[in-house]
């Protein structure tokens, strides 16, 4: 199981907009300048984010980007439902009746502990979290520079 770009580049964009969450609305083409990311394909990754309300696109000259709720209450496991959708290994696992076997199998129940492992550890992290692990990880930089 491999996250896409698409997830990866969300939460880093989710990550900078919380970094910039007390300034004026964000610009894309900042974000996606600081993040080192197409801005026509981060285009397409704020959509679901906007749509889903984690995001608000303000227009104008004044407008950008901003989070609509506090980072503590941003939970990484529906960022990356929103952008990567079913993260199951198989389909089995929400679906016994997809697999004659499912009531026997024993590598089924190895996979409905990984995605609970999986499921559990998104859920345990914020953009809260990730801001202050970004922030820590930057002052250890410029301590050692």
């Amino acid at each position: 199981m491999k996250l896409s770009t698409r997830a990866r580049y969300g939460t880093r964009a989710l990550l900078d907009l919380a970094c910039h969450v007390s300034e004026k609305p964000v610009q894309l083409k900042d974000i996606a300048g600081r993040q080192d990311i197409s801005l026509h394909y981060l285009e397409h990754i704020i959509t679901p984010l906007v749509g889903a309300g984690i995001i608000r696109s303000i227009r104008g000259v004044r407008g950008g980007l901003r989070l609509t709720r506090n980072p503590k209450d941003v939970k990484l496991s529906e960022v990356i439902q929103l952008l990567e959708g079913d993260m199951r290994p198989v389909d089995c696992i929400d679906n016994p009746a997809s697999c004659g076997r499912a009531g026997f199998c024993v590598t089924r129940d190895v996979w409905c502990d990984v995605t609970k492992a999986i499921d559990a550890a998104l859920d345990s992290v914020t953009l809260q979290d990730l801001l202050e692990k970004q922030k820590r990880k930057e002052t250890s930089v410029k301590r050692s520079a």
